[in-house]
């Protein structure tokens, strides 16, 4: 990966791969999920570690039959019973599905099932061998490519590394490996012959798509997995209604839910949860991170909506930007280089141009003028401005937090207001207006003196 970041913990759709994997692992049901982890991997464990999984280090690294032999005590100790079995995966595998999984554990009851696939290039991967060269024979071994001879390199059935054995099986195959091959490692396939030795059935199973076992070794397989994986979440949002400008031009990091009659123009990003009510419109270029955007609004080009709940039949942007704590009522609208922050704004009230609001609290049916600021930080603390039902706010006007504007109150453009405006009244704060009969305008000499 050309990188400091562990390979794991490279994001795709915004989270790591090896999260990916965890969370279904976790779907499947699984009783004990233990990660095995190498030299360094200490970051690793720390970004992700939760209560529900456990740790084992392998060092040194001596191949995948080494890796699970290390996990195989946190199993054992959890599986007495022989129906038990254990599932092996790969945090650098970030597709797998769990429907896939859940049919290779049904398929391995009482067999070692391997994930196996057909691909037209197989170069690269372990071979899967069956009794008398048949498509469809006994499985009778898994041969590495390094150690293939031409036929086997010739087969395109590969094995994909994924398995599920019985846990008391494993345990008496994996101490015995071992690595006499040309790695020199103990491999986790040579399991097959001991199977096929004790007269254990071999079965395989068979991911629905070839994609689900693509493994990340570089930041352009990566790219690749990024872009199948969002086209999938594309092809899902269509079939439950949402209009797509482009299905190749959006991207998912995180959970999107929507309602109905939805539409996203392209290039827009959604980041954590996002919730969109029916009937929500998403203009082209718009970021979208943990916020909720009631029914009817609308969201115009290039706006940046994040920790913010806004309500129905909102017009939002372009341009706009709501920042967390951020709570909009219905039918406000917000416009271009608009920024609110940590304020609630009631109903039917607006700020269309070109204003600051920062830790306030805004009634109904307000206008706050263009040039807008509340002065919130004193480069110290913050306060808060309240601006009532009704007001009126002239533009270019200052709000020194704390201050109040009161119902229905108006400030003149210009105003800069240190003190609460009363309700009702008209508040104007600037410098008296002159006008000087006979001034001139200087002009540049024409013949300047030079020093």
């Amino acid at each position: 990966m050309h990188s400091d970041l562990p390979k794991v913990l490279h994001p795709l759709a915004g989270k790591p791969l090896l999260g990916h994997v965890l969370d279904t692992a976790r779907a499947i049901g699984a009783t004990k999920i233990c990660v095995v982890y190498g030299h360094g991997g200490e970051q690793v464990r720390t970004a992700l570690d939760a209560p529900d999984l456990t740790w084992a280090l392998q060092e040194p690294q001596l191949g995948t039959g080494h890796a699970v032999l290390q996990a195989l005590p946190h199993f054992v100790a959890v599986s007495p019973a022989p129906t038990f079995q254990t599932l092996v995966l790969y945090g650098d595998v970030p597709l797998i599905r769990a429907s896939t999984l859940q049919r290779l554990i049904a398929a391995g009851r009482d067999s070692l099932a391997l994930l196996t696939a057909h691909l037209d290039n197989p170069q690269g991967y372990g071979r899967i061998v069956r009794a008398n060269n048949l498509t469809e024979g006994k499985v009778t071994r898994i041969v590495e490519e390094k150690d293939a001879d031409d036929a086997e390199r010739a087969i395109r059935e590969i094995n994909t590394g994924i398995l599920v054995a019985p846990t008391a099986a494993l345990a008496r195959w994996l101490p015995t490996l071992g690595n006499r091959n040309a790695q020199g490692e103990y491999y986790l396939t040579d399991i097959v012959a001991l199977a096929v030795a004790e007269g254990m059935p071999v079965v395989t199973a068979h991911p629905d798509s070839a994609w689900e076992t693509e493994g990340v070794n570089s930041k352009l397989q990566l790219a690749v997995l990024e872009r199948v994986h969002q086209r999938n979440i594309a092809g899902a949002l269509m079939e439950a209604g949402v209009t797509l400008s482009d299905p190749a031009r959006i991207d998912v990091r995180g959970e999107l839910a929507c309602g109905r009659d939805v539409g996203i123009d392209i290039n827009c990003v959604f980041e954590g949860r996002v919730e969109l009510a029916d009937r929500v419109v998403i203009g082209a270029n718009c970021v979208l991170k943990n916020c909720r955007i009631g029914s009817g609004t609308r969201i115009a080009p290039f706006c940046h909506v994040e920790g913010a709940v806004v309500g129905a039949d909102s017009i939002i942007g372009p341009y706009a930007r709501l920042r967390p704590g951020t709570e909009l009522g219905s039918d406000v609208h917000i416009g271009n280089f608009v920024e609110i922050k940590n304020s609630a704004i009631a109903d039917h009230s607006k700020a269309n141009h070109l204003a600051y609001v920062g830790d306030a609290t805004i009634g109904s049916r307000v206008n706050i003028g263009a040039g807008t600021i509340t002065c919130n930080y004193d480069g110290a603390n913050k306060f808060r401005t309240v601006i009532e039902d009704d007001a009126f706010i002239g533009s270019d006007s200052q709000l020194v937090a704390p201050v109040t504007v009161g119902r229905g109150a108006t400030l003149g453009a210009g105003t800069t207001l240190t003190r609460d405006a009363p309700p009702g009244q008209l508040t104007v704060s600037r410098a008296k207006q002159m006008s000087i009969a006979g001034w001139k305008r200087p002009v540049k000499n024409a013949n300047p003196k030079k020093d």
